[in-house]
């Protein structure tokens, strides 16, 4: 890949490299949502079913992406520190890594899905479609594992624009699929759950092909797999792994956080369960926003870091979150003035709009808490602090939200009320810890580029940097 130019660190703008992130994440959310919303003209039945089994795909993909992870935040560091050579190294080591370990977890979750939805206590009238969903697209999850992989590569250079239309071509075509497979038109088989499984990987595969097609356009057909094959790629590994393992590992948690709330939640019956279906695909779209700012912010700080250039991304940080705070909180109180039309999209059933619309006006207090953590917790692992977040995040998720999911929801009978109460406590403490951590400054010594090899500072650069940073 040493022929594909990134962009200059120092003209890359946070809004330049956030705005087709936001388009692209926007439309992996709509796609999930059409799932949901086409579903819903179906059954309510084959929703919940799809909501469940996506809460394991989503730890999945979550252990894909810690390969990913790994990739994005040595990329960028590579780049910043003007190492294109050690970048393309990186780039095919991980493509690599990620296609074994993604057909090695498509093989596991297909045979194991029904032992896993078992011991998630999920209502047996979801059990089957549940199962059907899980078996197809967890058993085809490596082509997920690889546009993830991808995706990161031609991010982290700055090309932002590729994979959101990519993502734009996957949607369509998914949206098309339902379409056919859930109300049947030109005598169309009537699929259900089943054919938005097929809708699913069809839209996957296609966007893989589309990925691999950018890539080798990006490189000018310059990828030294021919690397792979002259000796182990043992350090290129190593790097990927040390960043990748504790980041994934803050994810991981969070997903096994939530798959242990869904089993208190399945418990409260059907109703509590699609009533969280639904409330978290309308809260993804107030979410998004701080996501992208913070995947935009973690390749802006890792370029940063690369170039040494700290003091530039300490403020990068600091910036983002307000930006992330003020239009968390903005969003957060449009959505909730407008819940009953919203949930009135997807369901006609009174009791679901009734607590949604509850849930939705939690979520002004949830969510500027959550954006803490999407990008200072981004910011950190891009300056390469990658465990400190897994300690607060696992003490955090399962000490805070798991256990007051419990007390709150269960032990008290607030339902899903409680439960949103602990969410906010955990995403509350989890952010102003990670906020304190990234003022302490300790991240600057955690840089993943060796550093007798970095470019040295200019004179102009070092008047600029404080002595605390030298």
């Amino acid at each position: 890949m040493n022929k594909l130019k990134s962009n200059k660190t120092e003209r890359l703008t946070l809004f330049a490299i956030t705005w087709p992130i936001f388009i692209e994440i926007l439309l992996h959310m709509l796609m999930g949502s059409a799932d949901t919303l086409m579903l819903s003209q179906y059954d309510d039945n084959a929703v919940a079913s799809v909501g469940v089994a996506n809460q394991v795909l989503n730890l999945i993909i979550v252990m894909f992406g810690f390969i990913a992870a790994g990739t994005s935040i040595l990329i960028a560091q590579y780049v910043g520190a003007k190492k294109e050579e050690e970048a393309n190294k990186i780039g095919v080591v991980s493509i690599a890594a990620n296609l074994i370990f993604g057909i090695l977890l498509s093989i596991i979750i297909f045979i194991l899905a029904p032992t896993i939805l078992k011991a998630m206590n999920i209502p047996s009238e979801l059990t089957d479609s549940s199962l059907i969903y899980l078996q197809i697209v967890g058993g085809l999850s490596f082509i997920q594992a690889l546009i993830l992989t991808i995706a990161a590569i031609i991010r982290s250079h700055g090309f932002t624009k590729d994979a959101m239309y990519v993502t734009f071509g996957m949607n369509l075509i998914n949206v098309i699929g339902n379409y056919f497979f859930i109300f049947g038109p030109f005598g169309f088989p009537v699929l259900g759950v089943t054919g938005v499984a097929i809708s699913t990987t069809l839209s996957r595969t296609i966007g893989l092909t589309a990925m691999i097609i950018i890539l080798y356009y990006r490189t000018k057909g310059n990828i030294p797999i021919a690397f792979l094959f002259k000796k182990f790629p043992k350090e290129e590994l190593k790097k990927l792994l040390k960043i990748g393992i504790p980041s994934a590992g803050e994810h991981i948690a969070y997903n096994t956080s939530q798959i242990a709330i869904t089993y208190f939640i399945a418990s409260m019956g059907t109703i509590a369960l699609t009533s969280k279906v639904y409330t978290q695909n309308i809260m993804m779209f107030i979410l998004l926003f701080s996501i992208a700012i913070g995947q935009g912010t973690q390749i802006l700080i890792g370029q940063y870091v690369g170039a040494e250039k700290f003091v530039a991304a300490y403020k990068r940080c600091i910036k983002s979150l307000k930006i992330a705070i003020f239009v968390s909180t903005v969003m957060a109180i449009i959505f909730t003035l407008f819940s009953k039309p919203l949930f009135s999209i997807f369901t006609n059933n009174p009791e679901i709009i009734t607590i949604g619309s509850t849930l939705l006006f939690l979520t002004i207090i949830l969510e500027p808490g959550r954006a803490f953590n999407l990008v200072v917790i981004s910011s950190l692992r891009a300056a390469g602090d990658v465990k400190f977040p897994v300690y607060i995040g696992i003490i955090s998720m399962w000490g805070v939200a798991v256990v007051l999911s419990y007390l709150l929801g269960i032990h008290f009978g607030l339902g899903l009320i409680g439960v949103w109460i602990a969410f906010s406590a955990d995403e509350w403490l989890r952010g102003l810890l990670m906020l304190k951590r990234w003022r302490s400054k300790k991240w600057k010594q955690m840089s993943f580029v060796d550093k007798e090899t970095v470019r040295p500072l200019s004179i102009q650069e070092k008047k600029r940097v404080p002595s605390t940073f030298h």
